[in-house]
């Protein structure tokens, strides 16, 4: 960091293990985004509620060039979860802004037809066959539309094709008329 980490308490003593666990997580950010200028963490008790007990909340403010980060929406009632979850938003974003930065694109997944081939209800899987006739798993857990026990065989189907260590698997399977099949 170009500039001194800023640590801000307000509303509660100090407290070294608490800002040990801020520079720890501070110092950490830097492997998510190389080029961090600065950073400035916040943390504040809020002010008590009738039917509540003591709340605190964490803003994480990140410079980088170019950009700038802020994750404040963390509230909890353990300082030390309000930390982390400021923490692991700020890293979801930085990680975001180093993606862009690099260039990096999201492939989307592109759905395929296929139809039912095979069901085995007790066991609650079944096979889909692909429109170039390969035939691919899928478990109850993998259907999105309608419910497992609704499919029938025959039945056109959407699905994502993944790669799992057991092979070729279908993902997000959904029956409807996507596009007719010959």
């Amino acid at each position: 960091m170009e500039v001194p980490l800023q640590v801000t308490v307000r509303n509660l003593p100090h407290s070294e293990a608490l800002e040990a666990r801020i520079r720890k997580k501070a110092a950490k950010l830097e492997e998510f985004h190389p080029r961090i200028t600065s950073c400035r963490v916040t943390v504040e008790e809020l002010r008590k509620h009738q039917h509540q007990g003591r709340q605190f909340q964490v803003s994480v403010d990140v410079r980088v060039p170019g950009r700038e980060v802020v994750a404040n929406l963390a509230r909890n009632e353990d300082v030390y979860v309000a930390l982390r979850d400021a923490f692991d938003g700020a890293k979801r974003q930085l990680e975001e802004v180093a993606r862009q930065t690099r260039g990096d694109v999201k492939d989307h997944e592109v759905p395929q037809l296929g139809r039912i081939a095979r069901l085995f209800a007790e066991e609650r899987y079944g096979f889909v066959v692909t429109e170039d006739g390969r035939e691919l798993y899928f478990s109850s857990t993998n259907v999105v539309h309608p419910a497992f026990e609704r499919l029938a065989v025959g039945d056109e189907v959407q699905f994502i094709e993944e790669l799992a260590a057991e092979g070729p698997q279908a993902k997000r399977v959904s029956v409807g008329k996507h596009h007719a099949l010959a």
